[in-house]
């Protein structure tokens, strides 16, 4: 007999699927669950119990920097996802970090970038990990081919003067499956 991971009945997915956002994103609810509400701590601590555009299971936030915050799922029955950080960057003029929005599995390949609000992807750009600078080439990408444990942590990047924002960057441990041949 395999016993699996054990995980919530209730997620959340998060598109674009990153942290930091110049414009509008949506936060999904999924589970076997006819009724949803998405909850959000803000930046000064504050709960919102409802979010104030949801469609069914997804809550669509035209972003302002008052939606910064943590955001979770909570079905009609109590199940709760995982919770996500949503940075809002309002200059339009500074870069974001693209960084995964869910905690990355230990061994697994990781890209970080940075962008403007007018392109996708920067190349020039300075990569810190807890404020240490530890990219500065031509390429636009920090590349992390098999993440440990020593990788979770803030992150940001530089791109002509201008840093965005830090998003942390959590690393899970890889799943591991129990097998137990029990009488």
């Amino acid at each position: 007999m395999l016993f699996p991971d054990v995980h919530s009945a209730a997620s959340l997915t998060v598109s674009p699927d990153r942290v930091q956002h110049f414009t509008s994103v949506s936060l999904t609810c999924e589970g076997n669950f006819t009724e949803w509400r998405v909850r959000k701590f803000s930046e000064d601590g504050r709960l919102y119990s409802d979010c104030r555009r949801m469609t069914g299971s997804t809550c669509n936030i035209n972003t302002s920097k008052s939606d910064t915050g943590v955001y979770w799922c909570e079905s009609g029955s109590g199940e709760f996802s995982s919770a996500v950080n949503i940075t809002v960057q309002n200059d339009g003029n500074g870069p974001i970090l693209v960084s995964p929005v869910h905690p990355v599995t230990e061994g697994a390949f990781v890209s970080l970038s940075c962008s403007l609000k007018t392109q996708k992807i920067l190349s020039n750009v300075f990569f810190y990990h807890n404020d240490k600078l530890i990219q500065n080439d031509t390429r636009g990408e920090l590349k992390i081919s098999a993440v440990s444990k020593s990788d979770e942590g803030f992150y940001k990047c530089q791109y002509s003067g201008r840093e965005s924002a830090q998003s942390w960057m959590s690393v899970k441990g890889e799943q591991k499956h129990f097998m137990c041949f029990c009488k």
